[in-house]
């Protein structure tokens, strides 16, 4: 079956999902007004409304305005995305049709030699269009290269930005837009709180486009920027839709240059992206209600729409990751994987992520001395996708009974025959063992153990973890320090 069968089959199922919310006891204006224009459709067409969705059926009278606690609706956005080979040469005309007088153009030091920064560089100059170049992003941002960054921003005035590279070249970009936009504010005025002070982004940014050269992060579809917050040791972020990218360029062509353990990591995240995003707390679970709809956060929990992406994401990752990765040159398994980067930004993008990414940033954060090869650079480096990875198979062993049918889904997706399943076998361990197949498969280090860490090391992760409220909870169970330290010791060894 097709990607774009499958896609229709489950958009379909969504859809009748959404109808069946509609239809539930929801007395608030929108839902009303929606089920008597659904209800009178469906008379006219004979069509049934009345399918249920797993997860996402619960009697929508928590929704009334009786219930101020309780979320009752979802917001699906994101950036305009122009997929296709060689579609990054239209970027120059892109800048000409927004009257741009003066572009930043924003990369790393490797991804500036390489062809894709030679063919943005054309088109400009083709275009006539002004630029001046920016190329000391760093490979997972802390809060000193985000500042470098915004301080040569405020210096050349831009009024277009363009990034080229992978999420840490579109994180910084976002966050040089935000603070030039906002050239009072400290940096961490709109980082999330804890950490921050998670302040709202009120007015428009400047237009950005985002050029992304690996299938990994979605950046260019979500408004998220992520960096180590280096006095505390732990990744930290902003999450706002005006973050968002104006445009998405996603050019195949552009990922053939990475090396396979970028691959590998980048398609990590993907992964970990769909399964965070389809296990995610249902948006209806989610308190408090924002007292304003600006204050809805980007993050806002699984959803019948997101679940149409996130799955497709993941089916996508487990399929053509481990040839992407093998063959640089094999342009179906690249471009697929591209697909999938974007598809689970979409959905994640909305949905949000849990436990995997929320654990993910201390241990970026209190890395030393591992260094993952393949990775051109001065630094100690365990890449995003590693970090979210190594942890995945103990998180979902223990997210399982939380939501079974989901974690079954996502087993099925890996191979797993469902029609062997035992009566009354827990869903999690299931999951974490297709998760541990798949990740020794493609040599991906052995648990946190492997990147450095010990028993001794788990209070410290743990502490860095706790604050990462954005994420953490949005995981379908409740969890705090103690349920932290037993997944975490779950997650020295995998293999």
């Amino acid at each position: 079956m097709s990607a774009a069968v499958r896609v229709a089959q489950t958009s379909q199922a969504s859809i009748k999902s959404l109808i069946s919310l509609m239809n539930k006891s929801c007395t608030c204006p929108a839902h009303s007004n929606a089920r008597r224009i659904l209800q009178n459709n469906n008379s006219a067409s004979g069509t049934d409304a009345t399918s249920k969705h797993h997860h996402h059926t619960k009697d929508c009278s928590h929704a009334s305005h009786n219930d101020t606690e309780h979320e009752y609706a979802f917001e699906m956005a994101s950036s305009t995305m122009r997929f296709g080979e060689g579609v990054t040469c239209e970027v120059g005309q892109d800048l000409v049709n927004m009257k741009a007088k003066k572009v930043l153009v924003m990369t790393d030091p490797n991804i500036a030699k390489l062809p894709v920064m030679k063919t943005v560089v054309e088109s400009l100059k083709a275009n006539n269009v002004p630029f001046v170049v920016y190329d000391k992003t760093r490979a997972e941002p802390t809060d000193q290269s985000f500042m470098d960054a915004i301080a040569f921003t405020k210096e050349h005035r831009p009024d277009v930005f363009v990034a080229v590279g992978g999420g840490s070249v579109m994180d910084t970009c976002k966050a040089a837009n935000l603070y030039f936009n906002y050239p009072d504010a400290d940096l961490l005025e709109f980082v999330n709180a804890p950490i921050g002070k998670g302040s709202v982004i009120t007015k428009d940014l400047s237009p950005l486009i985002a050029i992304p050269t690996t299938a990994g992060t979605g950046s260019e579809t979500t408004g998220t920027a992520i960096f180590d917050y280096e006095p505390l040791h732990v990744k930290t972020g902003i999450a706002n839709r005006k973050l968002r990218p104006t445009l998405g360029i996603v050019d195949p062509l552009n990922t053939r240059t990475m090396p396979s353990q970028v691959k590998i990591a980048s398609g990590l995240d993907v992964l970990c992206h769909a399964l965070e995003s389809y296990t995610a707390l249902p948006y209806y679970e989610r308190t408090p209600r924002p007292a304003n709809p600006a204050e809805r956060p980007a993050y806002q929990g699984s959803n019948p729409i997101s679940d149409i992406w996130s799955l497709e994401a993941l089916r996508l990752t487990v399929k053509y990751l481990a040839r992407s990765a093998k063959d640089p040159l094999d342009m179906e398994a690249n471009t697929q994987m591209c697909l999938a980067a974007s598809a689970a930004g979409t959905g994640f993008g909305s949905a949000g992520v849990h436990l995997c990414h929320g654990m993910s940033y201390p241990i970026s954060g209190l890395n030393k001395t591992y260094k993952h090869p393949e990775y051109n650079v001065d630094h100690s480096i365990v890449p995003h996708g590693i970090s979210v990875a190594v942890t995945a198979p103990a998180v979902f062993r223990y997210t399982g009974a939380a939501c079974p049918d989901r974690h079954f889904k996502a087993a099925e997706i890996f191979g797993a025959d469902l029609s062997k399943v035992r009566k009354g076998e827990s869903a999690g361990p299931l999951l974490a063992d297709q998760l541990t197949k798949f990740l020794e498969n493609l040599g991906v280090p052995d648990g946190i153990g492997a990147l450095g860490y010990t028993k001794a090391d788990i209070p410290a992760l743990v502490k860095g973890t706790l604050p990462q409220h954005r994420v953490t909870k949005l995981a379908p169970l409740a969890t705090g320090a103690e349920a932290l330290e037993k997944i975490f010791e779950d997650a020295i060894k995998n293999y």
